[in-house]
């Protein structure tokens, strides 16, 4: 497109490679920040609709298993280059949060508001997720059929 060309004559390349990393980590830093403000508020949700707990003893403990999610973080830095390896981590990640998550909340809940209070993240996870991708389904498709 010639754009790449035209911004070596103002920067080096390596300026721009570093404008582009730094660009780059803003971006992804905007997406997991928001992504665990949406979490955060889904957890919540979940809490104030099934459990009985009015203190918020049970976010407290509850919030302790995100060091879980340091953890499966650091073993995926180890499995960059493997995409099975990353995905592994990922599952078994969520697999331990979620096992935390039910123990820590088990003794003050009864079985019907647990099931609804692991069920409720995932329903809303869900549906969220297929809001954004059907229209980006919808989008890719009238995109992929456009005469280029």
């Amino acid at each position: 497109m010639g754009i790449y060309q035209g911004m070596l004559e103002f920067f080096s390349e390596a300026g721009i490679k570093l404008a582009l990393l730094i660009a780059l980590l803003l971006l992804f830093f905007m997406v997991f920040a928001a992504l665990k403000l949406i979490t955060d508020t889904i957890l919540e949700l979940s809490l104030l609709f099934f459990s009985k707990d009015s203190e918020g003893k049970a976010l407290n403990s509850v919030r302790k298993g995100s060091v879980i999610y340091v953890i499966g973080g650091a073993c995926s830095l180890f499995s960059v280059q493997f995409i099975f390896g990353l995905g592994s981590i990922f599952i078994a990640t969520n697999v331990v949060a979620l096992i935390y998550f039910v123990n820590k909340l088990s003794p003050s809940l009864n079985l019907s508001r647990l099931v609804g209070l692991v069920f409720f993240p995932i329903f809303v996870w869900t549906a969220l997720i297929s809001i954004i991708a059907y229209p980006g389904l919808k989008l890719y498709n009238s995109v992929a059929s456009l005469p280029i």
